[in-house]
């Protein structure tokens, strides 16, 4: 499991448009980084709208939002159109940068274990450490919280938990 203060996984994943996306290309930059289960479903939904709503406060900042899930490009691509989107969706089919951020494991729906994503939050530094992490998101407020502490990270030069 990586910790804050880590280096944050390297990654190259599609994304909506079939384009490879680096981890390496933000580097100078703050990158908000969130995992979710699944396009067009309703939490998802919420926080990719949420997110978009308010992409000009993060660039403000100097971040850029990408959001990761399971889904292949073609779904993000609609999920996009279909909701008037405008952060990045990265499609991760094989799970293993999920898993990289520990953002992949045994979920309960119903009285049933599965695997699956868990809503996770990455706040990544401009020199690709991990400043902030959040499992286990709950979508309401969740922008909100990450402004914030983009805001106050922006402004440090300590890793700092929330």
């Amino acid at each position: 499991m990586i910790q804050v203060g880590d280096a944050a996984p390297l990654f190259c994943l599609p994304d909506q448009e079939g384009k490879e996306i680096c981890l390496d290309e933000f580097i100078g930059q703050w990158l908000v980084l969130y995992f979710y289960p699944r396009d067009n479903t309703s939490g998802c939904t919420l926080e990719a709208i949420d997110f978009t709503s308010h992409l000009e406060r993060f660039h403000s900042l100097g971040a850029e939002v990408i959001g990761i899930s399971p889904d292949s490009p073609e779904s993000h691509s609609r999920f996009r159109a279909k909701r008037q989107l405008k952060i990045h969706l990265l499609s991760d089919q094989e799970h293993a940068v999920i898993a990289a951020y520990g953002a992949w494991g045994k979920k309960k729906l119903y009285g049933k274990e599965y695997e699956g994503v868990i809503r996770s939050t990455f706040l990544i530094d401009p020199k690709g450490n991990l400043r902030v992490a959040w499992p286990g998101v709950k979508v309401k407020g969740h922008v909100e919280e990450a402004l914030t502490a983009l805001a106050q990270e922006s402004h440090t030069d300590h890793p700092r938990r929330l």
